[in-house]
């Protein structure tokens, strides 16, 4: 990578592209640009890259025994194929959900149902979907319902929230029995939404709080898995959406705010869910997510100059999905010619065989080589500690990355289970609920008069 002056400390031991090997030999091309003018946001910048340079290595230019500790620490196959660490990750996610959590999660205390949908998800998605704790996990959701059903809070006896609402749906529907779905009161909360609307036609995200695109989102996702999405909860949110579209391309929270990826995955599924696919400037929405895609790391970072972060491999890198699937904006395949001119060249790019607008085996390889813990789980980027959240984030990007099993990087025991790119939700689990309250009779728009 490029060498610069600026104000940033050097480490002791810096990478250089040569480190990269045969993997990304062109590190003097892929890193990323910073006008040749020192900040401290290119800095950082040029330290993130440095720390994600020591895990792109050539496995030729080891030594035997440290080839052999990569063995045993599980990180790759007696092929030497990069491996996901899925019993450890497995091992740390159950820790979670059976042992109580230690004192710095006070600060997630109205954060219980997210808590439990991380982890539930992440373990689903490793097809591990923990059997024995389902009774704990549906009371303790089942505890977090608001006064009089409306909605769920973050914790015990919290008032209703649109965002642990969305959550405690969707580890309820991960759940996936009958008595677990049928805790949810549709009625009630579709009194609860409806009561959160505002003129501008977005949703407040609990009574008197802030109305942005995730409320908007969390309000949509699960009206419409509950079979309660009506045109009186759905007016003027694609008008909200368009509003909230911004110079760069992307979406920002509410109108005036910066294009961020968290609010962007949120506008982008609320109008698949909408079917509105003409409400915003597409073209201009491609532009901004393909230069969200670090042109070294391989992940995403979510707004313009900031850090990749493992997190983003989900809410940047299922907008890509999203586009192939409900706006048909892909990648064409490659024929069959291309395939085999790229593999004798060893090319490993043009061996992307994705039909999104993403680079899905780079992100891949962020995700597997930098983005694991040794002890299992996931974390944010190389120096960070590994957390649920990340956790469940990285491998719900990984998952939409690898395509249903088109596109894996590694070993084939990498694969894991396929999540919707609109919901975040195992696509077995998502198409089980909404035939659950399909069956349902529905909701008259008086509900949420009375």
């Amino acid at each position: 990578a490029r060498e610069r002056k600026h104000a940033a400390q050097p480490r002791a031991k810096r990478a250089t592209a040569a480190d990269m090997g045969s993997t990304l030999g062109r590190a003097n091309q892929l890193a990323n640009f910073d006008d040749n003018f020192a900040t401290h946001s290119s800095g950082v910048q040029e330290e993130t890259e440095q720390d994600c340079l020591r895990f792109y290595l050539d496995l030729n230019d080891l030594h035997e025994s440290d080839v052999e500790a990569l063995r045993e620490a599980g990180f790759l196959s007696a092929a030497q194929e990069p491996l996901l660490l899925r019993d450890k990750t497995v091992a740390y996610l159950r820790k979670g959900l059976e042992h109580p959590l230690g004192p710095s999660y006070v600060s997630l205390d109205a954060s219980r149902p997210w808590l439990v949908y991380w982890m539930l998800h992440a373990l689903e998605l490793l097809d591990a979907f923990p059997e024995d704790l389902v009774p704990r996990l549906r009371n303790t959701l089942r505890a977090c319902l608001a006064s009089d059903n409306l909605g769920f809070g973050g914790g015990f006896l919290q008032a209703g929230h649109t965002a642990p609402t969305y959550a405690s749906v969707l580890a309820l529907c991960t759940l996936g029995d009958e008595e677990s779905l049928a805790i949810i009161d549709r009625e009630a909360t579709y009194k609860f939404f409806m009561g959160l609307k505002m003129p501008s036609g977005g949703f407040a995200v609990q009574k008197d709080g802030e109305v942005d695109t995730r409320g908007l989102y969390t309000v949509l996702a699960v009206a419409s898995i509950l079979n309660i999405l009506t045109p009186e909860l759905t007016a003027g949110c694609a008008e909200f959406v368009q509003r909230s579209q911004t110079f760069e391309g992307g979406i920002g929270g509410e109108p005036g705010n910066e294009a961020h990826g968290g609010y962007a995955f949120c506008a982008l599924a609320s109008l698949c869910i909408l079917e509105r696919h003409d409400a915003i400037d597409v073209n201009a929405l491609v532009d901004w997510i393909a230069h969200r895609q670090m042109r070294l790391e391989g992940g995403y970072q979510g707004r313009t100059n900031k850090l990749v972060d493992a997190c983003y491999a989900f809410w940047q890198g299922a907008i890509p999905a999203m586009l192939a699937k409900h706006f048909g904006i892909s990648v064409p395949e490659l024929p069959a010619e291309a395939v085999e001119a790229a593999a004798m060249s060893g090319s490993e790019d043009a061996l992307d065989s994705g039909s999104f607008l993403q680079a899905q085996t780079r992100l891949q390889q962020y995700l597997l080589l930098c983005s694991q813990f040794r002890e299992g789980g996931l974390r944010d980027k190389p120096e960070k500690s590994r957390d649920q959240y990340h956790t469940c984030y990285a491998l719900s990007g990984l998952s939409v990355a690898q395509e249903g099993g088109k596109v894996v990087w590694g070993a084939a025991s990498n694969k894991i289970k396929e999540t919707d790119p609109v919901y975040n939700l195992e696509v077995s689990k998502l198409r089980a609920a909404m035939a659950y309250f399909r069956a349902q009779p529905a909701i008259a728009s008086s509900v949420a008069q009375e």
